[in-house]
């Protein structure tokens, strides 16, 4: 059994940021003129990746004993959890609630670990930047829901993006120090 708990421990920081790389990638590679869910049979994939790799965070951040108790996690797995329901829906009201809900569930999530992370030691190192992350996605937010509402989905497709991208880097922020966490660099 202990092998198998070394085993886990070390792929869900792996799968973390595994997800973040290839959402990352696919925004990249796509098409820019159109909007997100203009491609979602083609981003679906991308979203359940995302959604699986979420998961792996939120077990790794436990295990390794990140700040992340009551809300924040229950958020990061709404997160999680949303993203997967966007990916396995038809494109329809349910997936535009379920991206709208990932969307609100990690940006809320890390407005609440930025005070636990500068509290402790070992994540003091990333409280920044998620702080900076959680900003940028308020303001993808914001922009959104104004180009969604009275801006007639001018640039939708650019704002989302962005939206994304930032909420893309905050988990892959996590990931990135949960893996230098559990994988040490030696200093020869």
């Amino acid at each position: 059994m202990p092998v198998f708990v070394s085993f886990a421990k070390r792929c869900f920081p792996l799968a973390a940021i595994g997800g973040a790389a290839v959402a990352a990638l696919a925004q990249l590679a796509s098409a820019p003129d159109l909007g997100w869910m203009d491609e979602y049979s083609a981003a679906s994939w991308v979203l359940a990746v995302l959604g699986v790799g979420s998961f792996a965070l939120v077990g790794g951040l436990k295990q390794a004993g990140a700040p992340i108790q009551g809300a924040p996690e229950r958020l990061l797995l709404g997160w999680s959890g949303a993203l997967v329901l966007a990916a396995v829906s038809p494109v329809t009201e349910l997936a535009l609630a379920a991206e709208a809900a990932a969307f609100v569930s990690l940006l809320v999530a890390a407005v609440l670990m930025v005070p636990r992370l500068a509290a402790d030691e070992t994540w003091r190192a990333v409280a920044r930047p998620v702080e900076w992350l959680a900003l940028a996605a308020g303001f993808g937010l914001l922009a959104l829901t104004y180009v969604a509402l009275p801006g007639e989905q001018v640039l939708i497709g650019l704002v989302e993006r962005l939206l994304l991208g930032a909420e893309v880097a905050l988990v892959a922020v996590l990931a990135g120090w949960l893996v230098r966490l559990t994988r040490p660099l030696s200093v020869s």
